[in-house]
């Protein structure tokens, strides 16, 4: 089985990972169809002084399935309401390198081990979402042992400026 990226309509996502295991349950087709992921990402972030966590999807409209791509699974997915086409040159669908399936495996991963813990990565851009700072965008830089501060790259007044605040002041973008 290789790793395929499926476009969708807008907020669709949920809907159509929905009506592929419906579709292929109970079918011969069921052994042809691993994973379905929709690569999600908690974020919190302090609304009216309370903190309110938030789950963020990180790319809208697409769904990453994992499939042994016959032609029969390839029309029934095309086929769908809402699926607009697999990402690939022409109607040939591209598989996923092996580098960028380890990359989506462990964003979920991640995801799933962060329960308090704040899943964010150096390189990050994220927004400000309280404190002096509020509203400024920025890139983190540096993240604490205990990932609980980080040191965001900040541009104040034209000049890249950094700032140390903690995990639960952030939200990504």
């Amino acid at each position: 089985m290789k790793w395929y990226v499926v476009h969708t309509y807008a907020s669709q996502e949920f809907k159509i990972k929905e009506a592929i295991t419906r579709r292929i349950q109970g079918n011969d087709l069921e052994d042809k169809i691993g994973q379905i992921l929709i690569p999600t990402q908690k974020t919190f972030h302090i609304r009216d002084g309370k903190k309110v966590e938030r789950e963020k999807k990180l790319f809208n409209s697409y769904i990453i399935l994992e499939a042994d791509l016959t032609p029969e699974i390839y029309t029934l997915i095309v086929g769908l309401p809402g699926v607009t086409h697999f990402l690939g040159s022409g109607k040939k669908p591209q598989p996923l390198t092996e580098h960028e399936v380890n990359k989506l495996l462990g964003i979920a991963d991640r995801d799933k081990d962060a329960k308090q813990e704040y899943a964010f990565i150096s390189g990050d851009m994220v927004k400000i979402t309280s404190g002096p700072f509020s509203d400024f965008d920025g890139v983190i830089e540096k993240i604490s042992d205990d990932k609980q501060k980080m040191t965001i790259k900040v541009t104040v007044f034209g000049r890249v400026t950094p700032v140390e605040v903690k995990a639960d002041q952030v939200e990504i973008l």
